[in-house]
């Protein structure tokens, strides 16, 4: 048997081997690399874990109307990239109620329009953003928002008596509108100094028609022909001296015409 001779350095064997050492080196590293890669967050670095975003505590704190917790916890839900979709809506919704609740009118219309933005669908969001234009005064706006809501969902009460209420106040509002500055009387036939008064000033003439309205309805409502008789002589009564003080020192008509028109309503308004 011969005994192992030591190759030189220059002995192909010897090459070979080392360069097939080397493949193998190299493909631990490059195996070892990969994994760490796959190991590391895109920030570079430091590991990455997969994210698990707590939309409950959103929406526990919500329904428990803290303030305090549901910020938080709603903000780490809304803020980050990797909410699912359907949970981003429902902590975008939670958040709206609550601040809604709490009359940050802004910040619930503003949750709720991304909410509606990511799902139309939802006519339960359309009817909440609409009550709460209603709170800004903008009336148009929450009409939209109803109807929209009625869109999706025909049979959604809430949606159905908040549009129906709009709809009777833009009517209301209209047929204001429609008379407005206008008197109980036709002002091309006016020849009283007191009537053509009235005619060239737009609060006088609202004044005016509102007494007229109001007498009506009390006669209207009276018991019996002898109420309403009586009331009807009030009326009268006012119109007389309402003639003869216009023009006299110190009569204040605008005055006389809004004591007249509280003691129709009565103390209540009405």
């Amino acid at each position: 048997m011969m005994d192992s001779v030591p190759r030189k350095q220059g002995d192909p064997t010897a090459t070979s081997m080392r360069f097939q050492n080397l493949i193998r080196l190299s493909a631990a590293l490059m195996l070892s690399a990969l994994w760490s890669g796959l190991a590391r967050g895109a920030t570079g670095g430091e590991p990455a874990a997969v994210v698990q975003v707590d939309v409950a505590a959103c929406l526990a704190a919500a329904a428990a109307d803290d303030m305090d917790k549901a910020g938080p916890a709603c903000a780490a839900v809304i803020d980050n990239e990797k909410t699912a979709k359907p949970d981003l809506v429902k902590a975008l919704v939670a958040r709206g109620a609550l601040l809604a609740r709490h009359d940050q009118i802004d910040r619930a219309i503003a949750d709720d329009s991304r909410a509606l933005q990511l799902d139309p669908t939802l006519a339960d969001v359309f009817n909440a953003r609409g009550e709460l234009w209603l709170k800004k005064g903008d009336k148009p706006k929450a009409v939209q928002d109803f109807g929209a809501a009625l869109k999706i969902d025909p049979n959604h009460e809430k949606a159905k008596a908040n549009h129906r209420a709009m709809a009777r106040e833009l009517e209301r509002i209209g047929a204001q509108m429609a008379v407005a500055g206008k008197p109980s009387f036709n002002c091309a036939g006016a020849r009283r100094p007191v009537e053509k008064a009235i005619c060239a000033n737009h609060e006088l003439a609202d004044l005016d028609r509102e007494v007229y309205a109001a007498n009506a309805r009390v006669i209207r409502e009276a018991r019996d022909a002898d109420e309403a008789r009586k009331l009807q002589h009030e009326q009268d009564d006012f119109i007389v001296r309402r003639n003869a003080g216009f023009g006299r020192p110190g009569y204040d008509m605008k005055k006389a015409m809004q004591e007249r028109l509280q003691r129709l309503n009565g103390a209540d308004g009405y």
